[in-house]
């Protein structure tokens, strides 16, 4: 493997291939087409370049020739604001502070949820299981009023919210036909954008053959 300063000509990613904030840092690059290598680190792996990048030595990473981020959404509004086209946040600023709410709220809501399926006890997880099932159900009529998220361009917000739908059967969590048809369609419209695919690794790939 060539050595990390062999590559700052580049920007690099360390990622962790199974992990919905590094898959969705992966769905930005891929919608901004932007070239990268990717160093990919498993759940045991130890990186000593990280270790030194990053004090909390957490993927996502992104490194952008002497600038080093962490922290799935500063990286990801990093790339839209320096890779502009196509945009993934609305230029108004009152529809970009809705977006940036709705941002906090996944995270929050959905992305703790999944922490406690992937990390906590047997308890812990089913409980997280049934919230979350509970959750995105709940928002059957939100994915019913615009082709994307709330908007009618796929956004961070997409960004953020596909790499958790894509791994409900991995969680266990069904979306039943009958009651969520808005949600499939939205599932179906969000999976087969070309970056969504180009974004997935090997492991997510095996989530939904």
């Amino acid at each position: 493997m060539a050595s990390l300063s062999s590559r700052r000509s580049v920007m690099t990613l360390f990622s962790s291939p199974d992990s919905a904030d590094s898959h969705r840092v992966r769905i930005v690059l891929a919608e901004k087409d932007i070239t990268y290598d990717t160093l990919n680190l498993g759940p045991n792996d130890k990186s000593e370049d990280l270790a030194e990048l990053n004090p909390y030595n957490t993927t996502p990473t992104l490194i952008d020739r002497d600038l080093v981020l962490y922290d799935a959404r500063i990286i990801m509004e990093y790339l839209d604001e320096r890779f502009p086209h196509p945009p993934l946040m609305p230029v108004d600023p009152v529809t970009r502070a809705h977006s940036r709410l709705a941002l906090y709220r996944i995270e929050r809501d959905w992305f703790s949820l999944v922490q406690d399926i992937e990390h906590g006890d047997q308890q812990e997880a089913a409980q997280a299981r049934k919230i979350l099932r509970e959750s995105v159900l709940s928002a059957v009529e939100v994915f019913a009023i615009k082709p994307y998220f709330l908007s009618d361009e796929f956004s961070l917000v997409d960004c953020t919210i596909a790499p958790i739908l894509w791994r409900l059967p991995k969680y266990g969590i069904d979306v039943p036909e009958k009651q969520a048809k808005p949600i499939l369609r939205y599932m179906d419209r969000v999976f087969s954008r070309d970056a969504f695919q180009q974004s997935l690794s090997k492991i997510e790939k095996s989530i939904r053959p």
